[in-house]
């Protein structure tokens, strides 16, 4: 089991960061009259989900009463049909019936107008809990009837906090410098971190210093794609150079590293071709591997780029 998964937080009291978040979801939840519907959104691999999973555990719900949909697989009309019909079924084993719709903003426009009666006349027993990257892509009436919390990215502080508690259960240490490479090259994100820990925590110990600096060069060549898919006069050849350095990495960990640089340069201000990359990059890369990266790639400077293909 990957670290990420292994040392995921259970309740609020062992998250690490958005602690003013928690504080307001604790006093939520307290409540008799706590709302139904949830709209997390916050940059890839911040928590979401590992909140949305300890809502629902404060919610009452367990086992089969806890419903997760994945939208990149189930994004249209039908999977909201199926979703109201089931809802107006009592909890199965729990007190309550929790659905964690991730990634929600892929739900096509007809999916989300049907969204809007579950939302709004939602069963006593029924909660909805909502996660994106991209709050913006949602419609606004769907906004309108969630409680909506942004979850943000760690403070440097913050992650080598979480680093720390982790290499301690897993009984093992490391020099500082390691800790400051991986928390360099994490941008806040603990999925990103606890992926770069886990390679270094499977080298030998007198390797992990190269492992982190390896993790950083891999890291550091991902940072120049992104440069080059954000750039419109870059040429495919250069693209293609440096994803012939990619090769031998995990697609998906670069997919997830466009994504978060993409999301960092949205989040300061408006920028289209950040956003033409993360659509690209949407999606995962689990089964298509290393070429969909290139074509996803290929697509953005052949296609996304060349104006004579844009439509306003």
């Amino acid at each position: 089991m990957s670290l990420y998964l292994k040392h995921r937080p259970r309740s609020f009291e062992r998250m690490v960061g958005n602690s003013s978040l928690i504080k307001t979801l604790e006093g939520v939840l307290s409540k008799e009259d706590r709302p139904h519907t949830f709209l997390l959104h916050g940059p890839t691999g911040c928590g979401k989900t590992t909140l949305a999973r300890i809502i629902t555990k404060k919610v009452g719900a367990t086992g089969l009463d806890i419903r997760e949909v994945n939208t990149a697989d189930n994004r249209g009309i039908d999977t909201v049909r199926d979703i109201i019909q089931k809802m107006q079924f009592k909890p199965i084993e729990s007190e309550a019936v929790v659905w964690i719709i991730d990634e929600c903003h892929k739900l096509s426009n007809d999916a989300q107008n049907a969204f809007l009666k579950p939302l709004e006349d939602t069963p006593p027993h029924v909660y909805f809990i909502l996660c994106t990257t991209d709050p913006e892509r949602l419609l606004g009436t769907i906004k309108g009837r969630c409680s909506q919390y942004q979850v943000k990215a760690l403070t440097e502080e913050e992650m080598l906090l979480l680093l720390k508690r982790v290499v301690r259960k897993e009984e093992e240490t490391l020099d500082d410098k390691v800790y400051d490479i991986i928390v360099r090259d994490s941008f806040g994100y603990p999925r990103n971190a606890l992926q770069i820990l886990e390679q270094v925590l499977q080298a030998p110990v007198t390797d992990r210093a190269k492992v982190a600096e390896q993790a950083h060069f891999e890291y550091s060549q991902t940072i120049e794609l992104c440069r080059a898919l954000l750039n419109d006069k870059t040429q495919w050849k250069q693209v293609s150079t440096i994803l012939a350095g990619l090769k031998e990495q995990e697609p998906e960990g670069i997919r997830r590293m466009v994504l978060g640089y993409c999301q960092a340069i949205l989040l300061k201000g408006d920028n289209w071709r950040a956003g033409l990359v993360m659509e690209e990059f949407i999606s995962p890369f689990y089964d298509t591997g290393f070429p969909q990266l290139v074509y996803a790639c290929y697509s953005i400077i052949k296609t996304k780029f060349d104006k004579s293909f844009l439509r306003f």
